[in-house]
Parts: structure tokens; C-alpha cells; sequence
């Protein structure tokens, strides 16, 4: 059933008019008195309460000379765009804020974002003004679209005019956004916000735009009212058909019913020739589906003979628009706006009649006619956006951050992850190498739903916060190369020891582990390890490991079906229950299972590598690592301390390994990249799979597939899969040969990752690529000084570099037959560590001869053991 609502302002708004109409009054008192600009008294910088007006393009801030609106300069207002002007042949007669404007080549979305003091939840009117004035010379007015928040308002496609919206913000700031869709450089001249306090504008949880608002009874050739006649600062069009009769009068209109309604727009009114001719008016929305809201005002402006009473019924398309006759009172206004409206067709036809039985002809003194839009797209959580643009101030960050960070997703933020809740969340935030100076803001803390956070290589100082403990959902986080200082915070080191939290915070000089820290431990360590990218050291490692595997292979090492047995202690479960202490800290995750901190009963810390039997490895390789590792014994090869075999309850006891994985400490776990972890599977030469133990000594580690293939032919064909994307082998991807030179061809590509401090693929923002893509050119270009990890800050012997690059080319031709095998890649790292070590010793006798003690003379000599050290098998 169709309803109709009479809405009548209160006494505020009558206030209201009174108020402004007597400051109208003032001023033009005192512009005569001061000059002909009527509104000189006004200073520039004054506002009017409710008022946001922005000269898009201006230069200065200045007072409107026809309104005496104050209109500011956007210049401080937004960070993009370019400021052009309009041609002087083409800007004669202009209002002021039409004179320039501000255009958008760059960027698919650029943003104005408005703020008004009363916040979200009113009721504001916004305009968006446009005027071409073929500024750029190509007479070709631009198509783009408009967008408010975080939907759409309208595709602009207009060379001289201005676009309203009547809106209800779910935030205290307004985003007006230019959307280029590749029809021409979005541009805009002017901004306007408006309150519409006390106004009878119903939204719906939508907006109304486009809207036709008439002044009703007014030849259509006298100028249009706005304010300060309005003040709202609508625009009032005169309209008075030829068929139509005038009304007017000089009475006041009882502004307390008025709906905020100018009183001059009232005073004036059409009425039809006699009361048995309705007073017709039509209107054709864009299509058929628009829903459409229009508001009648009504006022009584003619003195009547008593007894006398003006009363009107309303059709629609010939239907009844209400359901009961209007009544009409002397020189008090009502707005009657239905609120239910269908849509109708091509055309809405209205006929205001007299009410039957009436001698009175209909009358009307104005009307409004808009278009009810949806807003589907909801915005980013509140407290999401506060954070996201604190942390925009307060580190200046340059990218083209505008308007709502997650919605719509086509524009999200760059660097930035949001989830499809309702409303978004920023769920990942990347500000690596983005220039950041500082501390560590607290704002980042408030982004509750963050998973990922990477502040890598900026120039951060102060300490690491604790409050980073507070993001319950944070699973990893990048702090490496800043310059934190300080140490660790326990919480977040517990969260990475519980397997909660994937942290890196290398290359942070003065930052350490340790509560206190230990600075002097720090040195003897950590700058080494870093030095020894280039001389390959921990490669030698891991090449003294991985022939004592192939040894074993030319010994005849085997692999049965049988349950493990072995010289090793043995284990219960209940036993392994107790060391691990209930499985309660967990340090690693493979294909076998999930690996556990444990404590022996000597206080003997040892990772638990517990079977799944969910595994999809299965107990064939999980079997094969226990057997490898009974038979291989090597300083380099993580050790089997023990064994549980029941049943279904397996597990592997190991020696363990403090500071992680080689991969941790080149690339600051790269590998976890959006989440995407690849399977762990046998043979899989990568520095994930290379430990360190508490004085980095360099140890192997994830064996089963290697002992599998181990026992059959030198060259096996395989249908599954095996490897991790980066390291695989091209032939065996081609043809599914795997032999002992498909590791040859993994550990080049380690090598590369070791001399370049890159991992094996570069993700990059539209496609990854893969390190051999990278350096191939450089390479080619002799061009060192790029491919060395530029950590080194060229502290480097360019001989032994280039040694340690020609060493990796050797292991990565395509053919498995081109290939070096480990023993001719051993006695070449040899070579190219004695480059390196010679010039250890120069700079060791030079620091000497100048009675300084070297820096770490203790890690030079334990280098120069190691590198005496062979492997063997037994």
C-alpha cells in the first residue's frame, strides 16, 4: 500500500533561516558602505558551518564574489594531479573556481577525501563541478567515472556542468574519487559538500543523485536561486510552462514549516486555468528500473474568501499517487515524498487535480525528482582505514595511496592484501624498501587482522616493540635490514620458537637475539656468516655432506622394508611424549610431519621429527632418512641421536640445530612468500634444507628421497613429483631422469643464491622470474659488481668471485651429461676458497704490521680447518 509522509521543519531550521537571512542583511550593509563586493567584509579565511569548498587546481583561497562562499586552494589537500588552466577565450565571464582545474594522467584512481566536522551518519550534499574549456588543446571532452566512497556515483561525461549526490557517510571522512577507464585524463574544477541538517532526504541505505530541482511559477529565463537564498546551496531552476498560470506573493511564509525550502521559492507557484484541468507534469528516468523519489512542496500563497480551503489529490501514470486528498493552509509549506515508489517505465506522469468537489485549481510551488542508487560495496573496517592512513602520515609514504585501502579490489593499495570479510580487513602489508624512517609505529598494531607485516630494508631505528605481539593473527613477520637496536623481545622470539610466528630480523647491526644482548657474540657469529656468502664457506659445508652421501652410494648403501634398527637408542612413545613435552614447542614442518623441540634427561636439546600419519611422504622415506643417517656418519650431517618405532607412532631423534636453516639467513624466508608453501618432498637440494647450529657450523639435514633413489640405479625415472620450483633439474622436469646430476644442478643454483644474496625465484608484482634469468645478463656484461650480494657493500676479492660464479655456471647447463660431478665441483670451490683465504692472510699480516688485532682471527682459523676436513662415510 502506498504511503506519503508530510514532513514540516522545526523550529531549528526556522532559527537557522532567520539567522543567516539577518547576517545576509548585515553584510550587505556593510559592503555597501565598504565597496561594491557586498560580501568585503567577509574575511578569506571564514567559514560557513557545514560548508567544504574546494577550487580544484586554485592557487589561493579566496571569498566567491557572487555568493560570498570562501573557497579554498586544493593544493594541500592532495599530492596528485597537475594544475591547469583554461584558455583566457574560453574563461571570460567565469565564476573563479571554473577558471582551473586539476587533471589526472597518472594513476587509475585519484582521490579527494573530504572531512566534515559533524562526521559520519548525516545527511550531506556533494557536488562535483566540471568545465573543460579545452584546456589541453585537444577539443575532446574526457569520459570517466565518478566515484563516491567506495562505489559508483556516475560516468562523467560532460563539457560544462556539475554532478550532485545527496549521501549518508558510514565514516567521518568522504572519499570523492576520479576513475580513469581509458576514455581521456580524468579532470575536475570544483568540490562542494553541503550539511543537510534537519533535511528531509531519505536515502535508503543509498544515495540520490542526478537530481531536477524547480522553482515552480518563475519564467525560465530569471536567474536561479542557490545561497544565500538556500542554505543549503541547492540550485533552483525557474519553470512555467506555457499552459501553466503564475502565483506569487510578497507575504513571509511561515519558514517554520518550510522543510528549509527558500522562502523566494515558495513565494512563487503555477496553478492550472481551472479547477477542472490538473496541473501536469512528466519526467523520464534513465531506464526502466530506476527507482525514483520526488518531493512536491506546497504552499498556500493566495488569501482565500473564508470558508475556502485549496485541497489537491495526485496521480501517477493515472493511478492514485497517495491514498487521501492534500489540504492546503495559508502560508504554511508542506513536502509530500513517497517513499515507495516503483519503477514505472519510460516516463512518470503526474497530474496534480483539484480534489473532487473542490472549485480551486491544483497548485505547486516547487519540486525535486531524483535517482535512488545502490551502494553495494561496503569499506574497509574503520579501524583498519585509521591505522592505514597513520601509517601513511607518519612515514610519508609515495605510493599512490587513495581512497578506500581494500574496496574495490580492482584499486586496493598497493602493497596490500585485504580479505572478502564484510567489511574488509587488511590482512597483509608490504613496506619493503619504501623509505621508512623511525621507529616502529604503534598504528601498525592496530590493525588487528594483519597476518603478514614487511618492513624489510628501510631505515628504521629505535627497538623492536613488543606490542607486534599483540596482532593475534600475525604469522609472519620481516624486519631484516633496518636499524633496530636492542635486543629481541622474548614474546615474539617464543611465538617463532612455537612455530606461530616466521620472524626475520637479519642484517640489523646492533639488533640481537639475546636478553641481554651479547654484543661480542653478535660480531664472532653474524658479520662471518653475511662475509661468507662470497667465499662460498658454508657451500663447502654443504659439498663435504653431500659427497659423503654420494660415497656412501658407491659403498653400497641400502634401504630396507624392514623396521628401523640401528646401534641408535631406541625410544618409546610415552618416552618421546616426555622429551618433547607433549609436543609443545614446535621448530619445523616438512612432508613427514611437524618436528619438535625435545630435552633429554642430560638436558640434551634434540629435534623430535614426528611421522603423520597424514603424510604424503608415507614411512618408505621416512624409513630411508633413519637407515641413511645409521650408516652415514659426517660432522657435516645432522646426527641421529635415536629412534621410536610403534606401530603407527614413529618418530626421529636428531641433534639440534639453534640457529635454523641456510634459507633464514640468506633471504629472510623468501620461501613463505603469499603464504605458498611448496612440498617438502626427498630430493631437494635448497638451503631450507641446510642447518646451523648454535656456532653456524653448516650440517645436512632431510634425506629419505635421496636414500631411496640412493639404492637403485644410477639414473631412475620418475612419475611424482620431486623438488621445489627454482632448484628442479630442466631435464628431469622434460623427461623424469633423475640422477646424481640433477643435485649437481640444485646446488648450483644454491650457489647462485649464496653469491647473489637473491633467492632462486624473484617475485615480482606481474610475474616471478627465476635467478638464472637475472644473472645470465650481468654475466654476460662482466658486470661483478651487480651479481655480488649487495650486503658486501663491495668488500669482496673480485677473483674469488668470479671463480664462485664460474663454479655455479658449470653445474647448471641443461644436460644432465654436461654436468660436473660433486668431486671436480669440490676440488673447484677448493680453488676458489684459497683465493680467498689468501687474502684473509694479507689483510691478517697488513692489520698486524700496523699492531691492531685482527677482528675475528678465531673464525679465519676455524675456516681454514674446515677447509682441510674431507668427508667419508662408514
Amino acid at each position: 500500500m502506498k504511503e506519503y509522509l508530510l514532513r514540516k521543519a522545526n523550529m531549528d531550521g526556522a532559527s537557522n533561516l532567520k539567522v543567516w537571512l539577518l547576517f545576509v542583511v548585515v553584510i550587505a550593509i556593510l559592503g555597501n558602505s565598504a565597496g561594491n563586493n557586498q560580501y568585503a567584509a567577509r574575511k578569506l579565511d571564514d567559514e560557513i558551518p557545514g560548508f567544504i569548498s574546494i577550487d580544484c587546481g586554485g592557487d589561493e583561497d579566496y571569498t566567491d564574489k557572487e555568493t560570498g562562499i570562501p573557497y579554498k586552494s586544493d593544493k594541500e589537500l592532495i599530492d596528485t594531479g597537475m594544475v591547469n588552466t583554461i584558455p583566457a577565450d574560453s574563461s571570460t565571464n567565469l565564476a573563479q573556481y571554473l577558471k582551473s582545474l586539476r587533471s589526472f594522467p597518472q594513476g587509475k584512481r585519484n582521490c579527494y577525501t573530504l572531512r566534515p566536522e559533524q562526521g559520519k551518519n548525516n545527511n550531506y550534499m556533494i557536488r562535483a563541478r566540471f568545465f573543460y574549456g579545452n584546456y589541453d588543446g585537444k577539443n575532446q571532452v574526457p569520459t570517466f567515472d565518478l566515484h563516491i566512497g567506495v562505489n559508483l556515483w556516475r560516468t562523467v561525461a560532460i563539457k560544462d556542468g556539475s554532478y550532485s549526490v545527496i549521501y549518508v557517510p558510514l565514516t567521518d571522512y568522504i572519499d570523492v574519487c576520479l576513475v580513469n577507464t581509458g576514455n581521456g585524463i580524468p579532470y575536475i574544477s570544483a568540490l562542494e559538500l553541503r550539511l543537510l541538517d534537519n533535511s528531509i532526504y531519505h536515502t535508503a541505505g543509498g544515495a540520490l543523485i542526478n537530481p531536477r530541482r524547480y522553482d515552480i511559477g518563475r519564467e525560465s529565463d530569471q536567474s536561479v536561486f542557490r545561497y544565500p537564498d538556500d542554505v543549503y546551496d541547492r540550485y533552483w531552476i525557474p519553470k512555467l510552462d506555457v499552459d501553466w498560470v503564475q502565483v506569487s506573493t510578497s507575504s513571509t511564509i511561515n519558514s517554520q514549516n518550510a522543510n528549509n525550502i527558500p522562502d523566494v521559492v515558495l513565494r512563487t507557484a503555477a496553478q492550472s486555468q481551472n479547477a477542472s484541468i490538473p496541473l501536469n507534469f512528466s519526467w523520464s528516468p534513465p531506464d526502466s528500473l530506476s527507482k525514483c523519489y520526488v518531493y512536491f512542496h506546497f504552499a498556500e500563497i493566495k488569501k482565500l474568501e473564508a470558508g475556502q480551503q485549496r485541497e489537491l489529490t495526485i496521480n501517477l501514470n493515472g493511478q492514485h499517487y497517495l491514498t487521501e486528498s492534500i489540504k492546503l493552509d495559508y502560508l504554511n509549506p508542506i513536502t509530500i515524498v513517497q517513499t515507495d515508489q516503483p519503477s514505472s517505465g519510460q516516463w512518470l506522469y503526474f497530474s496534480i487535480s483539484a480534489a473532487e468537489g473542490t472549485k480551486l485549481p491544483p497548485i505547486l510551488n516547487a519540486v525535486e525528482i531524483f535517482e535512488l542508487i545502490e551502494l553495494p560495496n561496503k569499506p574497509t573496517a574503520i579501524d583498519d582505514v585509521e591505522a592505514i592512513m597513520e601509517i601513511k602520515e607518519r612515514y610519508r609514504v609515495t605510493k599512490n595511496w587513495q581512497g578506500d585501502p581494500c574496496v574495490p579490489s580492482e584499486f586496493s593499495w598497493d602493497g596490500l592484501n585485504c580479505s572478502n570479510n564484510n567489511p574488509p580487513r587488511i590482512i597483509s602489508l608490504n613496506l619493503s624498501s619504501s623509505n621508512l624512517t623511525g621507529v616502529i609505529a604503534t598504528s601498525f598494531s592496530n590493525l588487528k587482522a594483519l597476518q603478514s607485516l614487511d618492513l624489510s630494508y628501510n631505515d628504521l631505528t629505535g627497538s623492536l616493540p613488543e606490542f607486534l605481539a599483540q596482532l593475534q593473527n600475525l604469522s609472519t613477520l620481516n624486519l631484516s635490514g633496518n636499524k633496530l637496536t636492542g635486543s629481541v623481545p622474548e614474546v615474539l622470539q617464543k611465538m617463532s620458537r612455537d612455530g606461530k610466528l616466521v620472524l626475520s630480523f637479519g642484517e640489523n647491526p646492533d639488533l640481537c637475539p639475546s636478553d641481554p644482548c651479547n654484543r661480542k657474540k653478535k660480531k664472532v657469529f653474524v658479520i662471518p656468516v653475511i662475509a661468507s656468502s662470497i667465499t662460498a664457506v658454508l657451500v663447502l659445508l654443504f659439498i663435504f655432506s653431500a659427497l659423503a652421501i654420494y660415497r656412501m652410494k658407491r659403498h653400497g648403501g641400502t634401504v630396507t622394508k624392514s623396521s628401523i634398527k640401528s646401534q641408535n637408542q631406541q625410544y618409546s612413545y610415552s618416552e618421546v611424549v616426555s622429551i618433547t613435552n607433549n609436543f609443545k614447542t614446535i621448530i619445523g614442518e616438512g612432508g613427514f610431519g611437524k618436528v619438535y623441540l625435545g630435552k633429554l634427561k642430560d638436558e640434551t636439546k634434540v629435534a623430535v621429527k614426528l611421522l603423520s600419519t597424514s603424510s604424503y611422504q608415507g614411512y618408505k622415506e621416512f624409513q630411508a632418512e633413519a637407515q641413511l643417517l645409521m650408516i652415514v656418519h659426517h660432522r657435516n650431517l645432522v646426527s641421529l641421536v635415536g629412534y621410536c618405532d610403534e606401530g603407527e607412532k614413529k618418530a626421529l631423534l636428531y641433534e639440534y640445530m639453534a640457529n635454523g636453516n641456510l634459507h633464514q639467513h640468506l633471504s629472510g624466508l623468501e620461501y613463505l612468500h603469499n603464504g605458498c608453501k611448496p612440498p617438502i618432498i626427498h630430493r631437494d637440494l635448497k638451503p631450507s634444507n641446510i642447518l646451523l647450529n648454535e656456532h653456524m657450523q653448516a650440517k645436512i639435514a632431510d634425506f629419505g628421497l635421496s636414500r631411496a633413489f640412493a639404492t637403485e640405479s644410477d639414473s631412475h625415472v620418475s612419475t611424482r613429483p620431486a623438488g621445489t620450483l627454482g632448484y628442479l633439474d630442466p631435464e628431469f622436469q622434460a623427461t623424469g631422469n633423475f640422477n646424481k646430476k640433477s643435485d649437481v644442478y640444485s646446488f648450483g643454483i644454491i650457489l647462485f643464491e649464496l653469491i647473489t644474496g637473491r633467492p632462486a625465484i624473484l617475485r615480482g608484482p606481474m610475474r616471478n622470474n627465476h635467478i638464472l634469468d637475472w644473472v645470465n645478463p650481468l654475466i654476460e656484461r662482466g658486470d661483478v659488481q651487480n651479481i655480488v650480494d649487495p650486503r658486501l657493500e663491495g668488500e669482496f676479492n673480485t677473483n674469488s668471485a668470479w671463480k664462485a660464479i664460474e663454479i655455479a655456471m658449470l653445474c647448471i647447463p641443461p644436460l644432465a651429461i654436461q654436468r660436473p660431478d660433486m668431486n671436480h665441483v669440490l676440488a673447484e670451490l677448493k680453488e676458489c676458497l684459497a683465493l680467498e683465504m689468501a687474502r684473509g692472510r694479507t689483510r691478517r699480516m697488513e692489520t698486524e704490521g700496523n699492531k691492531t688485532t685482527s677482528r675475528n682471527p678465531s673464525k679465519m682459523t676455524h675456516l681454514e680447518y674446515e677447509s682441510d676436513i674431507a668427508p667419508h662415510a662408514r
